[in-house]
Parts: C-alpha cells; structure tokens; sequence
C-alpha cells in the first residue's frame, strides 16, 4: 500500500506559512543562485549530485529541498531504498559505490563545518575517487546546496508542492 498524502484520509497538520519570498525580494540573488546551481551541475555525474544534494539537505534538515532532491532523484531513475538509507548510508555502505561514498562523506565534512575542518583522510578519500577537475565541481556542488538549505531553512519554504521537470 502507498501513501500518497493526497488520498490519505487522515488529518494532517497544516503547513506552515513561509516567512518570505526571498526570490521575488532578492531577484539577483536568486537569480546568481540559479546560476551558480547550474554552474555545480557540469562534472558531476547526475546520480552523484542528487545524492549530494540530498545528503546536505537531510543534514541541515531543509525539508524543502529534501521534497525537490528526492522527487528529482525519484525522476531520474534513483531507487526509494537508496534514498531511504541515505541518512544511514555508514551502516548501509552496501547500497553505495565507493565513489559516492567518498562524495557523500565530503558532503558531510563539508555541511558541518561547525563540527571543524574538513578531515584530510576524508579528503584523501575523494581525491582517491575523483580527479581535480570533479574533485573541484563536487565542492562546488556540496557549497551550492548548502547556501541553497540556508535560505530555504532561513525563509521557510513550505515542502510538498514540487514537481519534477518532466
């Protein structure tokens, strides 16, 4: 049985209002975002980046851009059991190749910056994985999805309502 929350007949919370259109007050910004977005995407395989972008998203806890990534992930062809683990991808390296394990680990390293630096064995990992070139537009990738959480976190972008580009 699925759960489609629009034929579930039991009640639900109502969704919280955002804060602010930040889009539409800061349309350069968002503007230089979408590009910036679009610039993370060359060198980066599609599979990789929506595990990144989930991952980041999972750890700043940006329920809007959880609802996108995965939908986009869904879209392209990603399994539910992958997207599923990854919150426990440690104990379910299994379902991960080496590659996006070094990615994912990055990602973390990257995310909780608060936590210090990023580790050189983490580093040294996706080096391992990655040449220069891809080692570059993953950092890029992993930075862009986190400014991306801090504003949908920040304003409070309501999660549910995106579909993926067909």
């Amino acid at each position: 049985m699925t759960m489609d929350h629009a034929h579930d007949s039991r009640e639900r919370v109502a969704a919280h209002a955002p804060r602010l259109n930040w889009a539409k007050l800061a349309p350069e910004a968002y503007k230089a975002m979408i590009r910036l977005d679009a610039a993370a995407r060359h060198g980066v395989e599609p599979t990789l980046f929506n595990l990144i972008k989930i991952r980041a998203s999972q750890i700043n806890r940006c329920a809007f851009c959880l609802d996108m990534h995965s939908k986009d992930a869904l879209a392209a062809g990603e399994s539910a059991e992958r997207i599923i683990q990854l919150d426990a991808w440690a104990e379910s390296k299994h379902f991960y190749t080496p590659k996006e394990i070094a990615a994912i680990e990055l990602t973390e390293a990257i995310t909780v910056l608060t936590d210090g630096f990023v580790p050189d064995e983490v580093y040294a990992r996706a080096a391992d994985q990655f040449d220069e070139t891809e080692l570059v537009g993953l950092i890029v990738a992993i930075t862009t999805i986190n400014a991306w959480n801090r504003f949908g976190v920040s304003t409070r972008m309501v999660p549910g309502h995106y579909t993926p580009a067909s």
